[in-house]
């Protein structure tokens, strides 16, 4: 009954799920034209990656403290108006010569408003179903949209690409793109988004226990004047860990899949794309696969198992021959050696691993979720962080043997899955 209630606050959550996605998986393709349109190194071009993860490190708490103040729809409100001013200023970053630096500002404030959406969503959707395997359930529904999004963003960015190509002048084969070439997806995205925010004022939304004034809420969140905090929770502070290692995780799979792809195995660079397309596709399909069996399996032991599972298709990728190879595709994608094939397919089981975190994470925390979830968001940092010491690495080892990194990282998802989600501080009282 509960859920059929607040069904149009589950939609404008669902849809939000999956803006978060295709905003923050749009930076890697806009990285591409980045390149071209200011001529600037790759590792410059994917500063706007970073800035995006980035801003999770600075937003996530006072993010926590506002859901705390002030409850779900005035956070989402803020949230959606902060993220039409980034799209706004990547906008405009194309219709000025010099716009490099309006681009990197515009994904960084992109980053505040989706870390925001995250701190939202996520304890919004957890707590319309009840917590426990309903949550779980409901927020690996979610998860499946942002799968969607994160799987078309290359597609609508290529198309649009190759739409103003035949107009480029071509330095090096190539044709010199501009950031103004995606105008109608950045018009699209901020139309979105003006939508949500006429969605969100007139929709029912229930609202967490909130706090009088900020000072209460800061108090809540680190345990001054000898109150207990989130962090006095040993569960929550190992899945904060969790969470900053999954994201890494993630983002890492796909970005190294692609540079493997191209300088190691020689892989057409369109090629390649698709295969990594592939790999967002099998992460829809495993948080489809994931809400589905949310209500019947717990967190618990669909992390155990999910974990589990990607090591083994990791170990496999690290030690199959390249040499082996499978033909994929009559015409453009050719032979593939099979370790690939492992490597995508692990997206059916990473897909599942934010909601079981989160929700083993928050369990038992009571008035304390809130600010926890600020802190939680904070962590998303570690999509930036984690790719880049496995770029650092991959420059000693090779881009195959760094995933030695992402199993590792794994190896800690399996420990907390198995172990380290155990809420021992039971006598803290939460209510």
């Amino acid at each position: 009954m509960k859920i059929r209630k607040y069904l149009p606050a589950i939609i404008v959550a669902y849809v939000l799920f999956f803006m978060i996605a295709f905003v923050t998986g749009l930076q890697n393709p806009l990285g591409v034209i980045v390149k071209s349109q200011y001529g600037v190194s790759v590792g410059v071009a994917q500063l706007g990656n970073f800035a995006n993860f980035i801003a999770y490190a600075f937003m996530g708490l006072p993010a926590g403290l506002m859901l705390k103040k002030y409850g779900y729809k005035f956070s989402l409100l803020v949230a959606v108006t902060v993220g039409i001013l980034g799209i706004g200023l990547m906008f405009f970053s194309g219709q000025i010569s010099r716009g490099l630096w309006m681009y990197f500002l515009g994904a960084f404030v992109a980053g505040f408003s989706m870390c925001m959406l995250n701190t939202v969503v996520n304890p919004l959707l957890n707590s319309i179903g009840g917590g426990g395997k309903k949550g779980n359930q409901l927020i690996q529904w979610g998860g499946s949209l942002n799968s969607i999004a994160a799987t078309i963003v290359p597609f609508v960015v290529g198309f649009l690409m190759g739409r103003s190509a035949g107009t480029r002048e071509f330095i090096n084969g190539l044709p010199q793109f501009e950031i103004a070439d995606v105008n109608p997806m950045f018009i699209v995205l901020v139309a979105i988004f003006a939508l949500s925010i006429l969605a969100i004022l007139f929709v029912d939304i229930p609202e967490p226990e909130k706090v009088g004034d900020t000072k209460e809420a800061f108090q809540q969140l680190v345990g001054r004047d000898g109150q207990y905090s989130c962090f006095s929770f040993r569960h929550f502070v190992l899945g904060a860990v969790a969470v900053f290692l999954y994201t890494g995780v993630e983002v890492s799979i796909a970005n190294m899949s692609n540079i493997y792809l191209i300088h190691e195995v020689g892989v057409d660079p369109r090629s390649a794309g698709v295969i990594v397309a592939i790999y967002w596709f099998c992460m829809f399909i495993g948080r489809l696969v994931g809400g589905t069996l949310g209500s019947k399996f717990s967190a618990r032991d669909m992390l155990q198992f999910s974990s589990m599972m990607a090591i083994i298709f990791m170990l496999i990728t690290i030690f199959t021959p390249e040499k082996i190879n499978i033909e994929i595709g009559r015409y453009s994608l050719g032979n593939i050696p099979v370790n690939v094939i492992f490597l995508v397919m692990t997206g059916l089981f990473t897909s599942v691993m934010w909601g079981n975190i989160y929700n083993l994470s928050v369990e038992g925390l009571g008035k304390y979720t809130s600010t926890a979830t600020g802190f939680f968001m904070m962590m998303v940092c570690g999509g930036g962080i984690v790719p880049a010491i496995q770029g650092l690495f991959a420059d000693l080892v090779g881009c195959r043997a760094s995933f030695w990194l992402v199993i590792l990282c794994l190896g800690y998802l399996l420990y907390y899955g198995s172990t380290g989600y155990k809420n021992v501080n039971k006598k803290i009282p939460v209510d």
